[in-house]
């Protein structure tokens, strides 16, 4: 199988070129991305425990899914993908925001990331991959918000990043 690529973009997210992943993340370099929050009827949101085995970010807590998207494949299209092969189930999405973001990790990558933030509805449980996801949750916003107040260390870099710049576009309640 050939190594997964990501499509390079500009900051107006314009396809500039694409790049194995794993380079891209040794580079910095700006490539597009995207985060699926995934409610139930009481406004949870199901988060998921990265696998332990993830080569960056492992077992940290972040939203329900997230990946990259494929050349020709739109966003819509590819947050249902990942979505069926991290928790095994498929959603109507809904696109809400995007925003550029870089987080260094530990290990000497760095997410240059063109986030583009997807929101979707699901009250039943899903069937993890465990390759991909350790764990899962449901959470109220609240107590999401209080825990990364209390335990920053137990959550994923863009997770963080999305919740308290953009609590506003994934709080459906409003």
């Amino acid at each position: 199988m050939s190594e997964e690529r990501v499509i390079l973009v500009n900051e107006n997210d314009e396809q500039i070129g694409t790049m194995p992943k794993l380079e891209a993340h040794e580079k910095a370099v700006l490539h597009r991305a995207f985060s699926v929050f995934v409610f139930n009827d009481k406004n949870e949101l199901m988060l998921q425990q990265r696998a332990k085995h993830k080569y960056h970010s492992p077992l940290l807590w972040t939203n329900t899914c997230c990946s990259h998207q494929r050349e020709g494949e739109t966003n819509l299209e590819a947050g249902k993908r990942r979505l069926m092969e991290e928790m095994g189930f498929v959603v109507d999405l809904k696109e809400t925001i995007s925003f550029i973001y870089k987080a260094p990790f530990d290990n000497g990558l760095t997410e240059h990331e063109f986030d583009h933030v997807m929101i979707g509805h699901f009250n039943n449980e899903p069937t993890i991959n465990p390759d991909e996801v350790e764990s899962w949750k449901w959470m109220s916003l609240e107590t999401v918000k209080i825990d990364i107040e209390s335990h920053p260390e137990l959550y994923t870099a863009w997770f963080k990043i999305i919740f308290d710049k953009f609590y506003e576009h994934i709080n459906i309640t409003k």
